[in-house]
This record gives structure tokens, C-alpha cells and sequence, in this order.
């Protein structure tokens, strides 16, 4: 009896572990779901190319390195047995033994579970259209290039792989904590990382820098997603985190920037309840700072635009170029032009993202749920650098906002800047390579 039932708990484990050796429907499915969730076309995919062919270019204080191909080419992972796969993914070290580096983010990857790694490692095997293109060198000059010191890195700052474990928390803020820490990797953008580059905190046990927003990140400021009221989610009820999440918009904001790559390849495509769990999750983390208050509003600039006083400084700025949408209340119009006013986006002590919105405008992209497009158009040509700033300090100061001024010299930086780019072209109605097993 024993050496039967020895035989069959064998036997379950080597099912599972070549549960992607054949094309199950179920697991492929599974897998997209979850490629979805962890946005692996974003970076996988690179401007107009194949989706996750590889080929995009990523800056790094050192030089620019490029995604790598991996589609179930020879010339991608093709050649990755699931040993090979999850070592990958999970641990950062690649084929031939070296370190990846971490601009993959196997530090948050090493708490997905062995299930949805089998499941993962059946999409990207059965369920995506092989493409036969070479990886790139990275631009990386040398000795800096050289990889062996990365695994001294990935041996300190790298968790070993520990599949996330629920600790006794409400099962929906558990599935929130797995999805945000593990797949989502959101703390790759919106947690400050050290000098050597690693996240301060992988969740919320390594204490109050976990999601508490990050240094300008191509051109963007990721925000910080704890209870702040002020510059985080405070004010935000778990209804308009989702709506913002599935939708790209909700009554307080509307996306932009490399959130906008998250919501249009990765978010839109989750259920209800993962979002939701996300959402309650995000909703639990406290603020950092334990004076903020809730956003207050001043009529006073308002009331003054109402009379026709633009004598504030950047006010007849503000009239002429940007009222139209955004009202002189500062409350925008809901889900479409996103209100100014209280917007914890503008309300962070670096004012990188507005500024490259206001010189460089944006566009606010179509979803399944919302599929009307807008666009904000660019002020560069038409504003010099000080009248950049002196609407960006006017709208950061205006109907109970509180954040501080930026100079012209600020503005000046920025503008010499290449224009901060979305990492993927819209894949949205595209199968992003799903083929039929």
C-alpha cells in the first residue's frame, strides 16, 4: 500500500511537471491569463514588431539594453525545457548560467507559484506564435558590460524563490498581495529603489518604501500607491481604483505614461475580482506620512477665474489654453478630461510628469469598457520655458492643491529631454501572438 501510494504521489508530480509538455487547452489559457497579468508583451515587444519577439530598447544609467525574444523560437526559448524556464523567471539566471539583468523583474517573479509557472511556461510554449529573431547586444560598454558581477548582485538583493504564502490575511487581500508583489511587479516602477539599484522594499513587511513612488522613470514619475492622501491612493475608494485599472480613467484621474502600457495590455484583460482584490489590497497599505490629510478645496482661484481675475501668475495661461477641458474649478469633466483639482498626480514633490504631459501632451487610450479616445494636445511649440512653469505652479497650487513651485531652468531640462515613449505599440484587439493548440 505504501509503495503504491508512493507511486501515485510520483507519479501527480511528474504530471505536473510536464504538464506544458502537451498543448492542454485549460493551462494555455491559464498561462495568457496570467502573461496578461504580469504585461510581458510591454517589454517583450518592441516598436512595431512581433509581439514577444524582443528587440525593445531599455535606458539604464549604464547604456541601453534590449528585451530579448521570447517566443518558442530556437531563437527565443524555443530550446527551454521548464527547468530552464522557471530558472529564468524566477531566479534571473539564463540559459547559459548568467545573470539576467534586472530590468527583468525576477526579484518579484520569485513569489509566483509552481501552478502558474507550469501554466505560464504552457502559453509561452503552446499558445504564442514562434518568430525567428536574433537577441541584441546590449549597448552597455565595456567592462560594465560584463555580466559575472551581476550575480554577486542577485546573490544580495534577490529573494530566493518563496512562492507567496497567504499568512492567515482575508482571502481576497491575499490574492490582491500575490497578484500586486508577484506577477504585477508593481513595485519595479512605484517603489524608490538604493544607489545599487535594488527596490528598497519587495512588499509591505520590508516597510513604508514598499509602493511609496518612485524617482522620474523614463520620463515618468511612478506615484506612490499607499494611503497617502495628499500624493497616493487615500482619497481613492476601492470602486475608482478598479475603474481606473480596468478603464485607464475614473472621477479622479486619467492614465499616462507607462501606465498607460499597463492598463492597455495588461489590466483592461483581468477579471473583476482580481482587480477588486487588487484594489482592497492597495487599500490596506498605510500612508508614510502620518500628518496627511485629506485634500481640502479652496473656491478662491476658482471664484477669481469666475470674475474674469487672471492676475495670478500663470492663471490667463491656464484660461486660454487649458480651461476648456479641465474647467476653472479645476474638476475637469469625469472620465474624460481628468480633473486637476485634488489629483494626487500633480500633487508629488517632483513635477517631471506634468511637465513632459504639458510640453509633450498625451493621449488617454481606448479600452474594452471605454473605448472613446482623447487626446491632450502638446504645448512645447507654444509655451517657452517660464510659461511652463507658471501654469505647471499654477495648477499645483490652485483650488486647495499644495505642492511646490518648479523653475524655468526645471522646464528647460526636461525639454532637452527625447519625449518620454509608451514601451509598445496598441496591441488592443490583437491576440498578442495566441495561436489555437
Amino acid at each position: 500500500m505504501k509503495r503504491l501510494l508512493t507511486a501515485a504521489l510520483c507519479l501527480g508530480a511528474s504530471t505536473l511537471l510536464h504538464a506544458a509538455d502537451a498543448p492542454d487547452p485549460a493551462l494555455i489559457k491559464q498561462g495568457e491569463y496570467l502573461a496578461r497579468a504580469g504585461d510581458c508583451v510591454a517589454c517583450h515587444t518592441a516598436k512595431g514588431g512581433k509581439p514577444f519577439a524582443g528587440g525593445l530598447p531599455m535606458e539604464t544609467p549604464i547604456g541601453t539594453i534590449y528585451s530579448t525574444n521570447i517566443t518558442p523560437d530556437p531563437s527565443g526559448i524555443g530550446d527551454y525545457s521548464y527547468e530552464d524556464f522557471e530558472r529564468a523567471v524566477r531566479q534571473g539566471i539564463g540559459l547559459n548560467g548568467s545573470t539576467l539583468y534586472p530590468a527583468m523583474p525576477y526579484p518579484s517573479y520569485a513569489r509566483v507559484s509552481d501552478e502558474d509557472m507550469q501554466a505560464l511556461y504552457a502559453y509561452f510554449m503552446h499558445g504564442v506564435q514562434p518568430v525567428e529573431q536574433a537577441n541584441k547586444d546590449s549597448d552597455i560598454p565595456w567592462p560594465l558590460s560584463m555580466r559575472w558581477p551581476l550575480a554577486f548582485w542577485r546573490g544580495l538583493f534577490a529573494p530566493e524563490v518563496k512562492p507567496f504564502e497567504a499568512g492567515g490575511r482575508d482571502p481576497v487581500v491575499a490574492r490582491g498581495a500575490y497578484l500586486v508583489e508577484g506577477l504585477g511587479h508593481c513595485g519595479a516602477c512605484h517603489t524608490p529603489r538604493a544607489l545599487t539599484m535594488q527596490e528598497k522594499a519587495l512588499d509591505a513587511d520590508d516597510g513604508d518604501a514598499y509602493l511609496a513612488g518612485s524617482a522620474p522613470l523614463e520620463g515618468w514619475i511612478a506615484k506612490s500607491l499607499r494611503g497617502d492622501h495628499k500624493d497616493g491612493l487615500g482619497s481613492w475608494s476601492e470602486a475608482q481604483i478598479v475603474a481606473f485599472l480596468k478603464t485607464g480613467r475614473n472621477e479622479r484621474t486619467a492614465v499616462f505614461g507607462g501606465m498607460s502600457d499597463v492598463v492597455e495590455h495588461s489590466m483592461q484583460y483581468m477579471s473583476d475580482a482580481d482587480l477588486s482584490a487588487i484594489a482592497r489590497y492597495l487599500k490596506t497599505l498605510p500612508p508614510v506620512n502620518p500628518d496627511d490629510k485629506p485634500f481640502q478645496e479652496d473656491r478662491q482661484v476658482a471664484d477669481a477665474l469666475w470674475k474674469g481675475d487672471d492676475a495670478k501668475p500663470g492663471a490667463a495661461l491656464y484660461v486660454d489654453n487649458c480651461a476648456a477641458c479641465h474647467r476653472t474649478d479645476g474638476k475637469g469633466y469625469a472620465r474624460v478630461f481628468p480633473a486637476l483639482a485634488g489629483n494626487p498626480v500633480l500633487q508629488g514633490e517632483d513635477a517631471t510628469s506634468l511637465i513632459h504631459i504639458v510640453l509633450e501632451g498625451g493621449t488617454l487610450p481606448a479600452t474594452q469598457t471605454a473605448p472613446s479616445t482623447f487626446t491632450m494636445p502638446a504645448f512645447a511649440w507654444r509655451m517657452n520655458d517660464q510659461q511652463v512653469a507658471d501654469v505647471v505652479n499654477f495648477i499645483r497650487s490652485s483650488w486647495g492643491n499644495q505642492a511646490a513651485a518648479v523653475t524655468a531652468a526645471q522646464v528647460a531640462g526636461l525639454r532637452k529631454q527625447p519625449a518620454p515613449m509608451l514601451k509598445a505599440e496598441s496591441l488592443i484587439g490583437d491576440t498578442t501572438g495566441v495561436k489555437e493548440p
